[in-house]
């Protein structure tokens, strides 16, 4: 679903070729179905009924796509008729047959009002879907009715639950489109709508198809949604809504599909993941202090650390078709980087996802190399060596030494000093941070950092590279920990200080899943790595406050051995499978740990728990918006539903602020402080200023 900006002209124009209408959607960028849409679309119809010339009707659009779904302005806010279902109506109603010529996207209300047409043709790469359920509600206007009349309730299924396009050969073999063109689409919709007259049944329409009940599908297709979409009320309602295809009459369902619809278009999840779409695109938008401010030219990159990380970001750089150089210090590092990308692109090729002619194409960009001279023609570099201020300053050095002019350098560090790292050469103005999370080559996140030296163009520059590797990027300003870490430490701390004053792991664990991440903190730790974990300790351990130096509960796990996942225990203890179970060992742990600190335990319930956790990341997310590392909550919002695991139906941290109230926050803020300690839940003067006027971070009251 997407915006649209008004436009002067017809939105949709009304042609005839000899005894076949057109009805041509003329409104950029994307052809949403705004009122000018719908109201041109029924104009053009009620033009070919009644003339007596037109034998059928081919509806079409200019520009880079079909119709790609509903005009977002028009969310929260009362439609104006013509409604969308009168447009559907006539379609489904109309006496000559109507054919969509999709090509681009033809998604959510684009594919509805394909489905409402007698026949479908698309060009070759064309794409079906309805991706509602990605905004938390599902389809209002026939299509979780039609589709599984087409394609099947199986396929229907995956489409509407999931939200998951398909490609246009995959539409034509399961039956959501009737012709693939082979050359200019309109002028092959033409022939197919002539064609189609001749059939014996030119007006075939999807309401008259039956669909058998499957009740074992639906079991099914429920368990699954329970699981991999956990805590989303649309999935559920999407199969319900798919279910009625199989036990009501076609006019009934299609009115309780619409009820479904508008209770959850009002639900607090829909607005939730309404407000990330909106974000998404927000925090993509340059600042106003950039807007003159044009990319560089970045023609081919190079990186530095032939690491996991190191891999996965050249593999972001080849997918894109950049040429990379890789350089390590080793050829022995060298190779075993190489063998770790082939192997992926070998699983992308098994999976059909990659052929293997792409294959060959993106290793054969790929360049490997022991010399920092390698480098020098390079227009991007990023470091993505260890984590370790000593090392990354001497490859700063050396890229000072080789890098062009006009190169952008730019390091991968997860919460080290850019501009430290900026003084080390001659030119901090093309210094920058490229914070991307892993895998590299899966997180879709990428924190691009501004230091406080950094010229516009190379913020602009890493925006740009950013959109052309497929990333969500944001744009953020250089502290400890950026964004995501920085917010991630105020979580792992109350998480340590809670296990002092008497809860589990566990105990903290299950709260937030249920609350809603994916992992809680501890079972993520494990994964990672508690050395790694404690590493990132160690490099901030000037900065912790006393209490934070003595509780040292991952200084004494991993001086047991207990590392997570990898050596079998952590703070859960593994089987070979890796299926973790709660320890003994860690509660006995945990309670000498308390003892000798003089801390007397205390049993926790979820309440305490999720606000100690959650309210501790909104309050320093606060403090990022009041010293401008971000200039508005979008950011952390975006930051912490793509990288970190917050439940997106819940809408971003800042975000879930709002809609449970900053009063309630500021006041449970005030009571952690006098109980934790006023250095860890102050609340921040932005929250307290907001709080005061019955404000929010994204409202004024």
């Amino acid at each position: 679903m997407t915006d649209n900006s008004s436009v002067a002209r017809p939105a949709v124009v009304y042609e005839k070729r000899g005894d076949v209408a057109l009805a041509i959607i003329d409104h950029p960028p994307v052809n949403a179905l705004s009122l000018a849409v719908r109201k041109g679309l029924l104009e053009a119809l009620d033009s070919a009924a009644r003339d007596d010339g037109v034998r059928a009707v081919v509806i079409l659009c200019r520009g880079k796509t079909f119709v790609a779904g509903a005009d977002i302005k028009e969310f929260g806010r009362p439609m104006e008729p013509p409604f969308f279902g009168e447009v559907i109506d006539r379609l489904d109603a109309f006496a000559k047959p109507v054919i969509a010529a999709i090509h681009g996207n033809a998604l959510g209300g684009g594919l509805e009002l394909a489905l409402a047409c007698h026949w479908r043709i698309a060009a070759p790469s064309a794409r079906v879907g309805l991706p509602e359920v990605k905004l938390g509600t599902l389809p209002g206007a026939g299509g979780t009715q039609r589709l599984p009349r087409l394609v099947g309730l199986e396929l229907a299924l995956k489409m509407i639950v999931e939200g998951r396009p398909i490609g246009a050969a995959e539409a034509l073999k399961n039956g959501a489109i009737d012709a693939i063109a082979s050359g200019d689409l309109e002028a092959d919709a033409i022939a197919f709508a002539r064609e189609a007259l001749s059939r014996e049944n030119p007006l075939r329409r999807a309401r008259d198809v039956t669909v058998a009940p499957d009740p074992i599908l639906f079991e099914r297709a429920e368990a699954d949604a329970r699981k991999r979409q956990r805590g989303a009320e649309a999935p559920l309602k999407c199969i319900e809504a798919v279910r009625l295809a199989t036990e009501l009459p076609f006019d009934e369902a299609a009115k309780r599909e619409y009820a479904l619809c508008i209770a959850l278009l009002q639900s607090p999840q829909s607005k939730a993941l309404r407000h990330i779409f909106a974000a998404e695109r927000e925090v993509a938008k340059p600042p106003a202090a950039m807007a003159g401010a044009a990319p560089r030219p970045v023609k081919t990159a190079a990186v530095i650390g032939p690491g996991v990380m190191g891999a996965g970001i050249a593999i972001c750089l080849l997918d894109a078709g950049f040429p990379v150089s890789l350089l390590g210090r080793s050829s022995a590092s060298l190779e075993s980087a190489r063998a770790r990308i082939g192997k992926i692109y070998d699983s992308g090729v098994t999976r059909g996802t990659l052929t293997a002619e792409q294959k060959a194409d993106r290793l054969g960009r790929l360049k490997t190399t022991q010399s920092y001279d390698d480098l020098g023609d390079a227009d991007l570099i990023i470091e993505a060596v260890d984590e370790d201020m000593a090392v990354k300053r001497e490859v700063f050095r050396a890229l000072d030494r080789v890098a062009k002019r006009g190169a952008v350098i730019a390091t991968n560090t997860s919460f080290l000093d850019v501009d430290a790292l900026a003084r080390e050469t001659g030119r901090p103005g093309d210094v920058a941070g490229m914070h991307f999370f892993n895998p590299a080559n899966v997180m879709r996140l990428l924190e691009n950092v501004r230091g406080a030296q950094t010229s516009d163009d190379v913020a602009a520059t890493l925006m740009d590279v950013g959109k052309r590797l497929g990333k969500t990027s944001v744009l953020i300003g250089a502290c400890e920990g950026f964004v995501g870490n920085r917010m991630l430490s105020k979580r792992s701390r109350e998480a340590l200080f809670m296990m002092e004053e008497g809860a589990t792991p566990w105990r903290i664990d299950k709260a937030l899943y249920d609350f809603g991440f994916p992992l809680g903190p501890h079972a993520l730790a494990d994964m990672a790595g508690l050395d790694i974990v404690l590493a990132t300790r160690r490099a901030r351990y000037d900065r912790l406050t006393p209490r934070e130096r003595a509780c040292d509960i991952i200084e004494q796990l991993v001086a047991r051995g207990r590392l997570g996942q990898k050596s079998g225990a952590g703070y859960y203890k593994y089987d070979a499978n890796r299926k973790s179970s709660p320890d003994p060992e860690v509660e006995q742990l945990l309670r000498d740990h308390a003892k000798a600190r003089g801390i007397v335990p205390r049993a926790f319930d979820d309440a305490e728990i999720v606000e100690r956790c959650v309210y501790a990341m909104v309050n320093e997310g606060a403090k990022l918006i009041e010293e401008g590392v971000v200039r508005r909550p979008h950011e952390i919002d975006i930051v912490w539903t793509h990288g970190f695991g917050f439940p997106a139906h819940k809408g971003g941290p800042m975000f879930y602020a709002d809609q449970i109230g900053l009063p309630r926050v500021r006041d449970a803020l005030r009571r952690y402080a006098t109980t934790v300690g006023a250095e860890y839940f102050e609340p921040s003067p932005l929250i307290v200023r907001l709080a005061d006027k019955g404000a929010g971070f994204y409202s004024n009251g």
